[in-house]
């Protein structure tokens, strides 16, 4: 997000709640031959999510799917707030921002489809995948360049942490902890 309001609004986010099917992952459902799900999410996403927590940046998840899928995903990258089996994603964005102590302003909604439409008028900064319906994408305040499944959400993580100045640092602490003389 270039614009000086835009970048405004992400220098102010605590929070950042994120859609699973069409944003994690491509929308696209896999069924194995006992009916499990088979969901496939973008390392680069789960590395974006990873560095907007340790600059203290609450992550959350709001689906109306459930799946055990999700639940291992989430919990590979430590995120605290699974929300799952919930179609109305306001209803439980507004609880979660009641529990968090945290502003609506201040928080941003990534999604994908018409169910996501009311949690993205709820929050600060509301965000679409490149190709979400076109009825999220006009209600969205900001619609990403790539598609969901595909880095859509690290797309948005760097431009919360370049907002909020502190992407380079969050990208020198990572390779200082991967880069280790003599490894």
């Amino acid at each position: 997000m270039k614009s000086p309001r835009a970048r405004a609004k992400l220098a102010r986010l605590r929070l950042l709640v994120c859609d699973v099917d069409g944003v994690l992952t491509d929308g696209r459902l896999t069924y194995g031959d006992g009916g499990e799900s088979v969901k496939t999410f973008h390392v680069r996403d789960g590395m974006g999510l990873r560095m907007l927590m340790e600059n203290g940046i609450e992550v959350a998840i709001i689906t109306a799917r459930s799946g055990a899928a999700v639940a291992k995903r989430m919990s590979d990258l430590k995120i605290k707030h699974v929300v799952q089996g919930r179609g109305d994603k306001a209803a439980a964005l507004q609880e979660l921002l009641d529990t968090l102590g945290i502003a609506a302003d201040e928080t941003a909604y990534i999604g994908d489809d018409i169910i996501d439409i009311p949690a993205m008028r709820l929050v600060g900064v509301g965000v679409a995948v490149a190709d979400a319906h076109s009825a999220a994408q006009a209600e969205a305040d900001h619609v990403t360049e790539r598609p969901g499944g595909q880095g859509a959400v690290r797309e948005l993580c760097d431009a919360i942490l370049d907002a909020q100045g502190g992407l380079q640092a969050a990208i020198d602490r990572l390779l200082e902890s991967v880069a280790k003389p003599g490894a």
